[in-house]
C-alpha cells in the first residue's frame, strides 16, 4: 500500500461562478411558477373564456421560451460561458424559432385548397 494521500482541490475558476442549492432551488421555483400558470391557462382560463386561444397560444410560446432559457441558461451553465460560445448556441436557434414562425405562417395557405 502506498503511504501518499490524495487531496482533493477545488478551485473557482474566475469566469465560471457556478451554483450553489439556493440558486438551483430558486430557479426550479421560477420553473414551476411558470409551469403552473401554463396549466392555469390552459384548464381553467381558456375552457372558461376568460382568455381567448388567439391569445392563449402567444402566452405559452413566451412562457415556454423563458423556461427554455433558464434551463439552458443556469441547468446546462450557459450563463457562465464565454459570449463567443453562447453565440455560437443561441443565434442557430433564433433562425430555427423565425423559421418555424415563417413555415406556420406558410401552412394556412393550403387550408382553403384541402377544403
Amino acid at each position: 500500500m502506498s503511504s501518499e494521500t490524495t487531496e482533493v482541490h477545488h478551485e473557482e475558476h474566475g469566469e465560471h461562478g457556478g451554483m450553489d442549492k439556493k440558486a438551483i432551488f430558486k430557479i426550479a421555483g421560477y420553473l414551476s411558477l411558470i409551469t403552473a400558470v401554463e396549466f392555469i391557462i390552459a384548464l381553467w382560463a381558456v375552457p372558461n373564456e376568460h382568455i381567448p386561444m388567439h391569445w392563449a397560444n402567444p402566452i405559452y410560446i413566451v412562457l415556454t421560451l423563458f423556461k427554455a432559457f433558464l434551463i439552458v441558461a443556469y441547468f446546462m451553465h450557459l450563463k457562465f460561458e464565454k459570449v463567443g460560445l453562447m453565440l455560437a448556441i443561441i443565434v442557430p436557434i433564433l433562425f430555427i424559432i423565425g423559421l418555424i414562425l415563417v413555415l406556420t405562417n406558410e401552412s394556412h395557405y393550403w387550408v382553403p385548397f384541402i377544403r
